[in-house]
């Protein structure tokens, strides 16, 4: 039995949880109702909210008078479509009245009223917190005359990044691809667009950005074309927070304009500018009740975006259902990004125990302990020979920007603006840190970590499959160690810290890691790990949108996005409520030399067929209304099908003979699920067992411990070993 299982962990209120949506319209009494379009009743955000007044049989629009807090608003209100719409502005900040009344007809609703700067349910905000309005164009923020850790600018400070208006311009694609401002006579290399509807018009579109929620913000739609139909572009990266980050080339997505959708973005839903998933889903839901709010509910918005902007869309669907994405398109995904803390957490940790023998000097061999694919000939960055992993590719140097806080890359120059100077090194500069309002904080005063490998018994399945032998085995686990408490925690050293190169080569950041034999290991913070689990930071599976979930495969460049996570987040889902049958996953070959074909538009043509079959015939349900191409399917370099069709992935997550996707593209693993561990992941800490225990089980195959090696696992084991 495992101690946490994503599938039926009870999800209890912390602060930072998000809580269950209640109905936005208000029940129907007496011939008129009223509803808010652009967010939840409780969530408005910015003063203003869209309404509509839905208006019952024989109730005629001239009669309707909407109230604001008893003052008459209904001049904003306009009849459409058997209703009145309106955009209701003035709002104060927290509890306000909104009344309709048609006589003898009567409904009233509360709206709930939060600043534009958050928060609304994120809990506290981030300080100190870095703007960049001046370097994205936007100009200085508005001063707000608060005292200290602020961001300078003339005449006072800035803690919120807040702009007076927002900034709208006009572009134009060039023949050459690029975006240029939009002069008053139409240039000479203005390109032509060829929009959804087969419309062919000029390439301009107008463009709306600011601030909310603290992060820039852009809404861009080609001028006279939209086509109703709306893209979030979610971006990835890692980051660790105290920063607004700027807009990436995302927000103006050229495929999705060209065709006549609205882009949606924020740098607060870039994973490279934090990684607090509970933030960027308040932020989604914010911009997306701007974006409404100026041009109504789209007939769908579909999430788009690859690797954290693939797991942004599994989160932000299971915590806000359709309010923020009503379809997704996760690209090089993962299920979430706190549980592969867990599994990368190791990586070093076996690296420097290979490294340091010539047991392990043939890299393809490395596999058998990190699960990750290696190569003998992928060139290695930070050696320049050939041989690496994808520990060493994919994810070196993330170990201390997750867990070091006095680690940190960002020499951003805007610091020294900041107010008092050198506050950026009050930092804890920590993934744990920058959610530390879902971990919590521990008595010593830095953010709690949920990291744990007690009883992880590393390369347990290359024992029991006779690639290393019960030696091999115990050297492994009584050398490979753990990670340090962060408060006893040092600067890194070379290569992460050039000044201290050549002579502090350090890429493993063993200063920072126990060793010894045996080397201890760590304990988790139980209270990080409960309140993790409960927060919707942890992608559980509950999620009941269409989702096409798209990447090239890249397993032999050694890319960290390993293609097994597809099949991670279909297990969850399969154990949340035994369906995942929304879910279609598509995989495009790479090999050899790199991608060469994107599936994404296709992926959007099978997506809008999906989203018009639930809107004809919404009693069939998601799953019930897919089109013939929303199968799992895979496909060559260029493009072309290679197997389509309920079987393909066939073997991965059954017993069955594998499928035609299944032979083509082989899966790789993890350190975890070498150790024992599920497809899925997820598992903080392991239910523990006695070795003895163990033993009689059978854990270990056809080894049978002596004695001796039994006194050596109850040495490097004292509390028990993982029962996965």
């Amino acid at each position: 039995m495992r101690t946490i299982l994503l599938a039926t962990l009870p999800v209890a209120l912390t602060v930072a949880t998000v809580l269950p949506a209640p109905p936005a319209q208000a029940a129907t009494r007496s011939g008129l109702s009223l509803e808010v379009l652009s967010s939840r009743p409780d969530q408005v955000t910015g003063g203003d909210a869209l309404v509509r007044v839905r208006l019952g049989h024989g109730v005629r629009p001239s009669r309707v008078r909407v109230l604001r807090n008893g003052q008459d608003v209904t001049a904003s209100f306009k009849p459409a479509d058997g209703a009145l719409t309106g955009l209701v502005d003035g709002l104060a900040v927290g509890a306000n009245t909104l009344t309709a009344t048609a006589w003898p007809y009567r409904d009233s609703l509360t709206l709930r009223n939060h600043p534009i700067t958050g928060p609304v349910f994120a809990g506290p905000k981030q300080y100190p917190f870095v703007c960049k309005t001046e370097r994205s164009g936007l100009g200085p923020p508005t001063v707000d005359n608060h005292d200290g850790q602020g961001y300078r600018v003339e005449g006072g400070w800035s803690r919120d990044c807040g702009l007076a208006r927002p900034v709208i311009d006009r572009l134009y694609r060039a023949t050459d691809g690029r975006f240029k401002p939009m002069p008053e006579q139409r240039p000479a290399d203005m390109s032509r667009t060829t929009l959804l509807d087969g419309r062919t018009v000029d390439f301009v579109i107008r463009r709306e950005r600011g601030v909310i929620n603290r992060f820039l913000y852009s809404i861009a739609v080609v001028e006279d074309g939209w086509n109703r139909r709306a893209i979030f572009r979610f971006d990835g990266g890692v980051g660790i927070g105290h920063d607004q980050g700027t807009l990436g080339g995302g927000h103006l997505d050229p495929h999705g304009l060209g065709k006549g959708y609205a882009i949606l973005y924020s740098s607060g839903t870039r994973t490279a500018t934090h990684y607090d998933l509970i933030l960027g889903g308040e932020t989604a839901l914010m911009v997306k009740e701007r974006f409404v709010e100026q041009y109504g509910p789209p007939l769908y918005t579909v999430g788009l975006g690859g690797s954290g902007g693939g797991i942004q869309q599994y989160i932000y669907g299971q915590n806000h259902g359709d309010r923020i994405i009503d379809a997704a398109i996760p690209q090089y995904s993962y299920p979430d990004m706190v549980t592969q803390t867990i599994h990368v957490g190791d990586c070093e940790l076996l690296e420097r125990y290979m490294d340091a023998g010539p047991r392990w000097a043939r890299w393809e061999d490395r596999t058998a302990l990190i699960g990750f694919n290696a190569s003998d000939t992928v060139a290695n960055p930070y050696t320049g020979r050939p041989g690496s992993t994808e520990c060493v590719n994919g994810w070196r140097g993330l170990t201390p920007l997750a867990m070091n806080p006095r680690w940190t890359g960002d020499d951003d120059p805007e610091w020294a603006r900041m107010d008092p100077p050198g506050v950026k090194d009050t930092v804890h500069w920590t993934h744990w840190e920058d959610v530390k309002n879902v971990y919590g904080v521990g008595p010593d005063g830095y953010a709690r970590s949920p990291w744990d490998n007690v009883g992880v018994q590393y390369g347990l399945r290359a024992l029991t499959d006779g690639v290393i032998t019960p030696e091999e085995f115990l050297d492994l686990n009584a050398r490979a160690g753990s990670w340090k408490e962060a408060r006893d925690m040092v600067q890194e050293g070379c290569p992460f810290v050039p000044a201290s190169c050549p002579g502090g080569w350090d890429p493993w950041s063993a200063r920072n890691a126990h060793q010894g034999d045996p080397a201890p290991r760590r304990t988790g913070d139980p209270v990080a790990i409960r309140n993790v689990l409960r927060s919707g930071l942890v992608f559980r599976g509950a999620i009941d949108i269409p989702v096409i979930d798209w990447r090239h495969y890249l397993e032999e460049e050694l890319d960290m996005h390993n293609s097994h996570q597809s099949f991670a987040a279909r297990r969850r889902m399969l154990d949340h409520d035994g369906r995942a049958d929304n879910q279609v996953i598509w995989f495009t070959d790479a090999r050899p030399g790199g991608a060469r074909f994107d599936q994404t538009p296709e992926a959007l043509r099978v997506i809008d067929e999906w989203m018009a079959n639930i809107r004809a015939r919404p009693w069939r349900g998601v799953a019930g209304n897919k089109p013939p191409l929303a199968v799992d399917r895979c496909f060559a370099a260029d493009g072309s099908s290679i197997a389509a069709g309920p079987q393909v992935w066939n073997g991965v997550l059954d017993r069955r003979e594998p499928g035609a996707c299944t032979r083509a593209f082989p899966l790789y693993s993890t350190s975890r699920i070498v150790a024992g561990g599920p497809i899925e992941g997820g598992v903080f800490k392991c239910e523990l067992q006695p070795v003895a225990r163990a033993i009689a089980r059978g854990l270990y195959g056809s080894w049978r411990p002596s004695g001796r090696e039994r006194a050596r696992l109850d040495q490097i084991f004292p509390t028990g070993v993982c029962d996965y």
